[in-house]
């Protein structure tokens, strides 16, 4: 967010007896206040979009390009060097101990699956990159409830604010440089350059928000017709001539838009595109109405002291109240606080900042001696760094470490579901794998995209397609179709590739069960993508292809066959291409992991006949070519689905299984494979 602690610049001039004195503009401290009590109020309480975000981050432009505009009109020099070491100066204190601060509640209150993704997102954080780590995940920012988001998620739009305070002065500067060079008005050149940055971002924002909202979201290119309009009002509001009357109305009508925003649309899954427009125009009215000087006036409310007061914490206020909320929700085990826990979130978030404020950002500001040489400015910003850096690689050791001695413990110590098997008599011993650090490398990649032989044609753009190192006669060629149920297979699936001598190939995509395009209940982008995963497979004609052939209920025994399932075989053991149907694994409506990590793993088993039908849906699907296997013994021994079998954990999550136990199931694949397909060399 921006910085709030810099006083406001004085308003433009604005008709004779009309425009404000210069000075200090307290509605500006006043409308950062609205803004950032937006965000905190519906995080807390709405889950909903405010548009508070979009707000701070046209503002901030506003200021940054009043800052420059004026000091080269005044023929000042711009000196980059020492603006972007004054600009992290002022912005990485805070963030450091926010940063700080969610690490140590990460270590001591939430459990060690989450502390990998959460020191990568400090890591993202403190370099300004966290938007491009979290879109590169396809983060679905509305959806994720807020007892498993990260704490440190919202740390996007810092992000974003630190690479255009990169930008935005080399645009300024360059405008500059051309200005004095072509003997255009500064003002003239930056009104083209922003107006173009503006038209080709609000275009690029509006297609990318229609075709991948959630990338979108967190990306900056998305975002930098926001603070385009930033700058266009810092270069129009002199020109602007408006009579008292018409500012009081334009102030009042701003302010009650911007607060309606996300309160009576729904725009969360429209943002940023051009839905964005009405935070950012609202905000912009009241700007633009500046002091009015009446008592009737938008700016009297703004500039009362305890909003001005909240506007100079909007910074720190940001930066603590999602830690504090989402380590509350997840310690608490509920998804929204009720009313009374969330004042008391927000209480302790205005304390927090507070104390951020006055404690850490306000001496750094104040103390001249880091403003009289560039070197010491450098200092403040390196040792902010490194005070987070330092822990951070300490802890990243630490947990390496674990893992490779986890990696040293022999196989008879984690059978998993060999100890099922006829015979077993072993005893593990030891803490069960994977750790829960290593749940990331949890899932099973071919490695290598489809070439040669095995490439989608040009007529044919499938996604997601992958095999195994090519062979130059392979036994079988088995193509693995479907969404992550079907991926989560390969893991015992490879090794029975690799003894029999199979060329494996890939097509998969998250979310998409392979079955009916036609499904309602398929995700829209699915549609298109079966189509083309059904195409592929009958022009490569291989043996066979591995699919799931149910899908289980989270909440009941409610398994079925995927929707259109029978069709799609059909059509595929018509060709000639022999079916692998998988049934389906249990599902959970809770983290199976993460139970066993609070509970135990006792605590946390499922009984049989309350997660899969009495029996597999698949097992009569009466085609010839169509092999239903069937794992669940392996999975629920005994009528019980229990989360650890082997001292192996089943589960990474709610509903997948871990890389490592369906590596154990690989004897079993393979013997149920073989006699159904009678594959056997």
């Amino acid at each position: 967010m921006i910085i709030t602690t810099e006083a406001t610049p004085a308003s433009p001039p604005h008709a004779p007896g009309a425009g404000p004195a210069p000075g200090f503009r307290p509605e500006l401290e006043g409308l950062r206040a609205l803004a950032v009590l937006m965000v905190v109020v519906y995080h807390v309480w709405l889950d909903r979009v405010s548009g508070g975000v979009d707000i701070f981050l046209m503002i901030s432009a506003f200021l940054l390009t009043l800052s420059f505009v004026r000091r080269v009109e005044s023929g000042r020099p711009l000196d980059l060097g020492r603006h972007w070491l004054h600009r992290f100066k002022r912005l990485l204190p805070a963030a450091a101990v926010t940063i700080l601060g969610t690490l140590g509640a990460t270590w001591l209150l939430l459990p060690a699956s989450r502390w990998t993704e959460i020191i990568d997102q400090a890591w993202a954080s403190l370099l300004y990159v966290q938007n491009w780590l979290l879109a590169s995940r396809s983060v679905d920012y509305y959806a994720a409830e807020h007892a498993t988001s990260s704490p440190l998620q919202h740390f996007w739009s810092l992000s974003i604010q630190g690479q255009v305070f990169l930008l935005w002065p080399l645009v300024l500067a360059g405008g500059a440089w051309l200005a004095s060079r072509s003997g255009l008005r500064y003002r003239s050149v930056l009104w083209v350059a922003f107006g173009a940055v503006f038209a080709g971002s609000l275009a690029f924002s509006v297609h990318s928000t229609a075709t991948h909202q959630a990338f979108a979201y967190f990306d900056s290119r998305a975002r930098l017709w926001e603070f385009a309009v930033g700058s266009l009002l810092a270069l129009a509001l002199p020109h602007l001539r408006l009579a008292r009357s018409l500012r009081v109305a334009l102030g009042w009508l701003g302010l009650a838009a911007m607060l309606a925003c996300g309160l009576l649309v729904p725009v969360d899954r429209a943002f940023p595109g051009a839905v964005a427009l009405w935070p950012i125009l609202a905000a912009a009215l009241v700007m633009v109405a500046g002091q009015t000087g009446s008592r009737a006036g938008a700016d009297r409310v703004l500039s009362c002291a305890p909003l001005v007061r909240v506007g100079r914490l909007s910074y720190a206020l940001y930066l603590v109240h999602w830690p504090i909320l989402v380590i509350v929700l997840a310690v608490s085990g509920e998804d929204r606080p009720g009313f009374l826990v969330g004042l008391a979130i927000i209480a302790v978030s205005l304390a927090a900042a507070w104390l951020v404020t006055h404690g850490v950002e306000s001496p750094l500001r104040r103390a001249r001696w880091t403003e009289a040489r560039r070197w010491r400015m450098a200092l403040v910003v390196v040792a902010c760094l490194a005070v987070v850096a330092v822990p951070l690689a300490g802890a990243q050791g630490v947990l390496q470490a674990r893992a490779e001695a986890q990696q040293q413990a022999t196989a008879a110590d984690h059978p998993g579901a060999t100890a099922l098997r006829e015979g077993y008599t072993g005893a593990p011993e030891g803490p069960a794998i994977p750790l829960a650090t290593e749940l990331r490398s949890q899932w099973v990649s071919l490695g290598t995209p489809c070439a040669g032989d095995y490439a989608p044609r040009a007529d044919v753009l499938v996604a997601g397609c992958g095999q195994t190192a090519p062979l130059a006669d392979p036994e079988r060629l088995v193509v693995v179709v479907g969404d992550s149920h079907a991926e989560q297979w390969m893991g015992a699936l490879v090794p029975v590739a690799e003894q029999e001598g199979w060329q494996l190939v890939s097509v998969l995509e998250g979310g998409c069960a392979f079955g009916s395009p036609d499904d309602p209940a398929q995700p829209e982008h699915c549609r298109e993508w079966l189509d083309a995963a059904l195409a592929y497979v009958l022009d490569l004609a291989p043996d066979a292809v591995f699919t799931m052939a149910t899908a289980a209920a989270p909440d009941s025994p409610d398994e079925r066959l995927v929707h259109g399932y029978a069709a799609v075989a059909a059509a595929l053991t018509d060709a000639g291409i022999e079916v692998i149907g998988v049934r389906d694994n249990p599902r959970f409506t809770f983290d199976m992991y993460a139970c066993v990590e609070d509970a135990g793993a006792e605590q946390c088993a499922v009984p049989l006949d309350q997660a899969l039908a009495p029996v597999n849906p698949a097992a009569d699907l009466g085609l010839d070519g169509f092999h239903a296997i069937d794992l669940t013994d392996r999975l629920c021994p005994e009528g019980t689905c229990q989360p650890v079998i082997g001292n192996v954990h089943v589960y990474l999550d709610h509903n997948h299984l871990t890389a490592d136990y369906a590596a154990t199931m690989a004897p079993d694949l393979r013997e149920r494979l073989l006699a159904s397909t009678g594959w056997r060399r």
